[in-house]
């Protein structure tokens, strides 16, 4: 499995994991496919990719609690766990209770990262960013993070963070939806934060892309496959494509350790050019 820094610290992590977004219902909770989901998760952490993203918002939490169980037969170590909480839950006292209450249902002692899953206007962030390091006092969250945030709110949260880096900021990003490259992504490589792309392959949307499954017969590759190569060979890039079936999953895990041609990334960066605005 190929791995990449995170953010400013020594610690690496997949430059592929997992997404969990309607695994287990969308803002309410659906048991139907628990049972797949978990196997799925489990042979996703056995193919390498055992960076596993969800939030209290997936499923109203049930969510994470399908991460709990999926994680059980591993060792803690093993598996780096990424929760959110949710914008109106980030006044201090609301963060502390709702990173408790995550934790619980993660089954675990403590989340390797936790983001703020969107800024939220009506609460200071300030108030947020000291509760969030609290949380890394507490040894309840080892590293910080963001979702949603643009250049502008990156910075503001970043100036209220005294003992601690913001590791990730969690945006949309794919070969269709490429506005980051126009400042965020420059930014971010900047100041060492791992950009970590939400829907990479489009909600499936790429799979179907003609250009991208004549370059694949080149590699012996999917479409899938190239798109997701194409984004993790940015340097400060890693995917969290979601997956239930295990056919699905394994084709994620197969976009790894292997390279694109560069001449090919050009190509497919100059054939997508524009989507780069958005």
């Amino acid at each position: 499995m190929d791995l990449k820094r995170l953010g400013k610290t020594n610690i690496e992590v997949p430059c592929i994991g997992m997404g969990t977004w309607e695994m287990c219902g969308g803002l309410s909770p659906d048991y139907t496919y628990d049972k797949e989901a978990i196997r799925a998760l489990r042979r996703g952490i056995e193919l390498g990719m055992y960076l596993i993203d969800t939030a209290e918002m997936y499923g109203a939490g049930h969510a994470e609690e399908v991460v709990g169980e999926a994680i059980k037969p591993f060792r803690r170590e093993e598996v780096f766990i990424v929760s959110k909480v949710l914008p109106e839950n980030l006044h201090y006292k609301d963060l502390i209770r709702a990173a408790e209450k995550s934790i619980k249902r993660l089954k675990t002692d403590y989340m390797d990262l936790y983001l703020i899953h969107a800024p939220n206007p009506q609460i200071p962030l300030r108030e947020t960013m000291e509760a969030m390091e609290k949380l890394v006092e507490l040894n309840l969250i080892r590293f910080i993070g963001i979702s949603n945030f643009d250049v502008i709110q990156t910075k503001e949260a970043m100036s209220y963070l005294s003992k601690n880096d913001i590791v990730v900021n969690q945006v949309m990003y794919s070969l269709l939806v490429r506005d980051i490259e126009r400042d965020l992504l420059p930014f971010c490589n900047e100041q060492k934060i791992t950009i970590m792309a939400h829907t990479p392959i489009a909600k499936g949307e790429l799979a179907k892309n003609e250009f991208l499954k004549e370059i694949g017969k080149e590699y012996n590759k999917t479409a899938i496959q190239v798109a997701l190569t194409w984004l993790i060979a940015k340097e400060n890039v890693i995917a969290i494509p979601k997956a239930i079936r295990l056919d699905h999953l394994e084709e994620n895990a197969g976009a790894i350790e292997w390279r694109l041609s560069k001449e090919d990334i050009e190509r497919i960066s100059s054939y997508f050019a524009h989507f780069e605005l958005g």
